[in-house]
């Protein structure tokens, strides 16, 4: 671990991480975390020793010019810290990095030895997989925890997966064994249109995360970059019939699965966060799939133009729930 400067004593602390890799489709976690970082302007305060965790011949150090001096940044994992203003200040605790390529157990005990000192008291990991969605519907976004208390008092899914996992579900393990609260939101992106960004998914994971820590989060322009990045997609789409088609096919099966809920929940907690945004509340390789296999990318065409990949019909008895 190298630690590049001191910290205060924060204020209720919350550990937000994401990483890239495997539990990161469409980028859309690691991109969330970013967001909150340049938001709230970030200070690094920690960065775990690259060599300890990462194969350099996977994840590639980048050379850079700096006033005619070369210099070298090595991937890693770094921590920063903001403070989120208001009535109620609170601290975040950022991590952003990658998946360790090795020793993923030090790897989750080095961040939990942070989250302990640190007074952490949630740990929230991001996370974003590759489902059968339809892109012109809400991005669908699971909360699990492997807490049952935990699930009853915060309205989330206990965590029933089984299967490969990545440093998402290792790490959220860690944090059970070890008493720390944990809690995972998954992003679904459509796995027709899965190379990033995705800033759509992105809006969704903020938007869960604030209601779950309950602080309003300054979203910049990703609701624009949402819109736009829909209507790109609508328009690629319509190209060709049957990706058209089949896309026609999820959002017919999506609206079937969500008609009963249509008026519930959903609608309940998108009033209370416009209500909190008017009263001005505080601010400051390849991917996991549902079914925690490798899925399906989508390709540049010779031209530069991205297009949807023709995806197989979805079978109506899958799974789409996410892996821990």
């Amino acid at each position: 671990m190298i630690e590049l400067e001191g910290v205060p004593e924060l204020i209720d602390p919350v550990m937000v991480a994401a990483f890239e890799g495997w539990n990161d489709a469409g980028d859309a976690a690691s991109t969330a975390v970013a967001h909150l970082d340049r938001e709230w302007k970030g200070e690094v305060f920690a960065a775990l020793d690259a060599e300890d965790y990462y194969d350099f011949q996977v994840n590639r150090p980048t050379v850079w010019m700096d006033a005619g001096v070369r210099k070298i940044t090595w991937p890693t994992t770094r921590l920063s810290v903001v403070r989120v203003g208001g009535e109620k200040p609170r601290d975040l605790v950022l991590v952003r990095g990658i998946e360790p390529s090795m020793r993923w157990r030090s790897f989750c005990n080095e961040l939990l030895g942070f989250a302990h000192e640190l007074g952490v008291e949630l740990v929230v990991i991001l996370g974003a997989l590759l489902g059968d969605t339809p892109h012109t519907r809400p991005v669908p976004i699971s909360g699990t925890t492997s807490d049952a208390d935990l699930a009853r008092r915060m309205d989330l899914e206990e965590t029933k997966y089984e299967g490969p996992t990545g440093i998402v579900g290792v790490l959220q393990e860690a944090c059970t064994h070890a008493g720390v609260p944990a809690v995972s939101l998954w992003a679904a992106v459509p796995h027709y249109v899965s190379q990033p960004p995705n800033p759509k998914a992105t809006l969704a994971l903020l938007n869960r995360l604030e209601d779950l820590i309950d602080v309003r989060i300054p979203l910049g322009e990703l609701p624009e970059d949402a819109r736009a990045w829909q209507v790109g997609v609508d328009q690629l789409a319509a190209e060709d019939s049957e990706v058209a088609e089949y896309v026609q096919t999820l959002e017919e099966a999506r609206d079937t699965a969500e008609l009963p809920e249509a008026s519930g929940e959903a609608i309940a907690r998108e009033f209370e966060r416009y209500l909190r945004r008017r009263d001005g509340g505080p601010t400051a390789g390849g991917h996991a799939t549902a079914e925690g296999g490798e899925g399906p990318y989508r390709r540049d065409s010779p031209g530069g133009r991205a297009r949807p990949q023709k995806p197989p019909r979805p079978d109506p008895e899958d799974d789409d729930s996410p892996e821990e």
